[in-house]
């Protein structure tokens, strides 16, 4: 191992400039790269292999023989590892209490071509979610279950904004993520005999009631809209969750973890 890079101290850095402006999606799409934070995330990208480019971390911050241990092995693997001052660090972190590492990572995407409905036993489809939080809970409690799959259908959150990786604890890099469009989404799954398991507030049949065969999917509409009158009409089963007080529908990932609770175990 050679000596250590020379302290970035400077908020004006070409580097530091480069991984702040990845908290824009547009930046994000131009140059491949997006934003882990945290001693955690940073494992699990390593640990499942994705690609990472560059690793700043804060020497002050970094006290745990876990994180050490992850510099050394990412210069091991000749990743570039940069230490910054605290100051840097904070200037980067999107949280109160930084934990001292960040990395610049290739993102990776699947295709529905590319993946065979043989490969999904069981699968999460959300219709436009506007809220990073709620895929990367959903994303999360995914990887709980042991489900497949995501797919991201007409638009919405982009998948690698931080507060995805954030909230998705790791998840994200070892569960598939597809983007594509409904239409595309619902011939593939007809083709591969995916039952299509749709939530509405007036379906008629209870979520405890029902059992999914596999493979199925989950389909869930945005948070503001839910699911349309025609993408209803698809799916081979409705199902709703009974709410007793006066709110008229829970949190979509709150939903999603009910019910895919309720699949995983019951199918």
């Amino acid at each position: 191992m050679g000596a250590m890079p020379e302290l970035i101290t400077s908020l004006s850095n070409l580097l530091i400039k480069q991984a702040r402006s990845l908290r824009q999606k547009k930046a994000r799409a131009e140059s491949g790269l997006f934003l882990v934070e945290g001693i955690h995330h940073v494992g699990e990208a390593v640990e499942a292999g994705w690609d990472v480019q560059s690793v700043l971390y804060a020497p002050d911050l970094l006290t745990s023989d876990f994180a050490r241990g992850l510099i050394a092995r990412l210069e091991r693997n000749r990743v570039r590892t940069q230490p910054v001052s605290s100051q840097v660090m904070d200037s980067l972190a999107d949280k109160d209490n930084p934990t001292g590492l960040l990395a610049l990572v290739s993102r990776q995407t699947s295709t529905l071509a590319g993946l065979s409905a043989a490969d999904v036993s069981s699968a999460v489809a959300l219709v436009s979610p506007q809220d990073p939080g709620n895929v990367g809970s959903i994303l999360r409690t995914m990887d709980a279950v042991g489900v497949d799959a995501l797919f991201l259908l007409d638009g919405g959150v982009d998948e690698f904004h931080p507060s995805v990786i954030r909230a998705s604890m790791g998840a994200i890099f070892w569960k598939r993520i597809v983007r594509t469009s409904f239409d595309e989404f619902l011939a593939w799954s007809r083709r591969g005999g995916i039952q299509l398991i749709g939530t509405s507030a007036h379906a008629e049949a209870d979520y405890r009631a029902v059992q999914a065969n596999r493979p199925w999917a989950l389909l869930l509409g945005s948070e503001q809209k839910g699911l349309s009158a025609s993408q209803l009409s698809v799916c081979d089963l409705t199902v709703s969750l009974p709410m007793h007080g006066r709110a008229s529908s829970l949190n979509l990932s709150v939903a999603a973890g009910i019910l895919l609770y309720q699949f995983s175990f019951s199918a």
